[in-house]
């Protein structure tokens, strides 16, 4: 109790405070605006860690991560454009309410069920992190490899509909952190001193996300204007209040366990709630038309897993989604490793950033409510001039990384292969993680056949070792059924419309049976 009253003093300075109320801001107006999300507005601003202090510049990342969440929410309910993939659920109920005439409605129980589960979760965060850190303390080297490598395999695994994409990302994302000469030897460099020290993640992340996505819109750009429903300020009345408060609780219930698996993230929490919610209403037949429980369940879940992927990040310093790896990112630039030693070594740090997160749930209530006829106005920036400003502050960061116009080279190349990445499929959180957490990985399995002097056979000498192993060919296993179903699936399909049969219907058929 005593640590976290010192994470509140910590997080109520007035300096922090006013990062806080900085990272809500920004946080929702990049989750407003469609195609920019928190993980791309935390790689704009990583070179702001070289300027401020760690609680400060963590606890603006987290108002970000958590505004994001929220204002993802605005478009899809106002445009039925979903700022964030988190917040495609939001988009099915919100919309039809909003072209009812309810979009202050669904407003007002997206923001009020954000706060809600947010503050649950932080809860489950105070008493969770402590404990499983404990726990993680005892592994070795073998356990937190088979860990990093459960963390590869479920992101590659999971994220997209191919499995094949998930793999080429990760060996992107390899390859890119194979560069460098950390080993004594030069692996990847070219013969290029300026790649000696490795390709800083500020720039990889800067480039897969800003310079990617930019260049992407830009050779997409609707030229259309934006449609957007009027709304005024966000109220609930006394049915809506009855219809929210048990979607909130139960989406909360789904979001926080999610978040907190690897490559859990919100997509699987929100549609669960969703389907839930569908299921125990008692008035099924809105849904479709604009049920207010479709956009309560599913924001409290989205915010709820915002909260959860903090818990392997801190405690394992595993990130389960592109905008934690920014984060994790952003402590190692500080020196900062996380991981089951983190709370003792920077107490002020993890009990300042779960301190914050209740205050940014508050600022984001107090904020957002009243704001929401602002936010909407925002949607109405042309894009041409959002995207240039885009591509001149990625620039600028990444130039003032090491103040080289090589690093510039370097952002166009990676901001290249962001576009590829975006036109084939391929998702990102794998190439991301990969490039974080290849270097640990190649640490931790280093020690642990230094330690067995080459012997093989200790990778899978701890039990938890051994666990992650199963849960990994479990894994396999249901995915090599899942394929091998709808491989058989659409083979009957095919034969079903096969173009060589004679059509039934056809008169030379019918003649040919009389």
């Amino acid at each position: 109790m005593d640590l976290l009253l010192d994470g509140f003093a910590t997080a109520l300075t007035p300096e922090n405070l006013l990062f806080a109320t900085i990272g809500v801001l920004l946080g929702t107006a990049v989750g407003v605006l469609p195609g920019i999300g928190p993980a791309m507005a935390l790689a704009l601003l990583l070179p702001i860690t070289y300027t401020v202090g760690p609680e400060s510049a963590i606890i603006m990342f987290a108002g970000i991560y958590y505004g994001g969440m929220y204002g993802g929410s605005t478009t899809s309910i106002l445009l039925n454009t979903p700022g964030e993939s988190s917040s495609v659920i939001t988009a099915i109920e919100g919309n039809k309410m909003a072209k009812a005439g309810r979009a202050a409605q669904a407003l007002a129980t997206a923001a009020i069920g954000s706060f809600v589960a947010g503050s649950i979760a932080t809860v489950l965060l105070w008493v969770l992190v402590p404990r499983v850190a404990d726990v993680v303390v005892q592994l070795g080297a073998p356990s937190y490899f088979a860990i990093m490598l459960l963390a590869f395999f479920a992101v590659t695994m999971v994220l997209g509909a191919s499995k094949l994409r998930g793999f080429i990302s990760l060996f992107l994302g390899l390859a890119i952190a194979l560069v460098g000469t950390q080993t004594g030897q030069a692996r990847l460099t070219l013969d290029q001193p300026l790649l000696a020290d490795g390709i800083d993640i500020v720039v990889v992340a800067v480039a897969i996300f800003a310079i990617g996505e930019a260049l992407w819109v830009a050779a997409h750009l609707r030229r259309k204007p934006l449609e957007i429903i009027p709304v005024g300020q966000p109220w609930m009345s006394r049915s809506d209040w009855r219809r929210s408060w048990a979607p909130w609780l139960r989406g909360t219930a789904y979001g926080f366990p999610f978040g907190a698996l690897p490559a859990g993230g919100a997509e699987v929490p929100t549609f669960l709630s969703y389907a839930t919610e569908k299921k125990l209403s008692r008035h099924p037949e809105e849904f479709g038309r604009g049920a207010i429980e479709g956009v309560a369940g599913p924001e409290a879940a989205n915010n709820a897993s915002a909260a959860g992927t903090l818990l392997p990040l801190l405690t394992l310093g595993l990130p389960t989604t592109a905008t934690a790896a920014v984060m994790l990112s952003a402590l190692q630039g500080y020196g900062i490793q996380p991981g089951p030693q983190l709370l003792d070594a920077e107490p002020g740090l993890v009990w300042g950033l779960l301190a914050s997160l209740i205050i940014a749930n508050a600022l984001l209530l107090v904020i957002n409510l009243p704001m929401a006829p602002l936010w909407a106005k925002l949607l109405r920036v042309p894009r041409p001039q959002l995207y240039a400003g885009i591509l001149f502050f990625a620039c600028l960061g990444a130039y003032t990384v090491n103040f080289q116009a090589f690093d510039l080279v370097l952002l166009l190349l990676l901001g290249l292969l962001g576009v590829a990445m975006r036109r084939f499929a391929l998702p990102v959180l794998p190439l991301i993680v990969a490039v974080i957490l290849g270097p640990e990985l190649e640490l931790q399995l280093t020690q642990a056949l230094t330690i067995s002097q080459g012997d093989v056979t200790t990778l899978w000498s701890e039990p938890v070792a051994v666990v992650v192993y199963a849960v990994m060919a479990l894994l396999a296993f249901v995915a090599g059924v899942g394929a091998l179903r709808r491989r058989a699936h659409h083979t009957v399909e095919a034969d079903r419309t096969d173009p060589t049969d004679p059509d039934p219907t056809s008169t030379d058929h019918q003649e040919s049976h009389r």
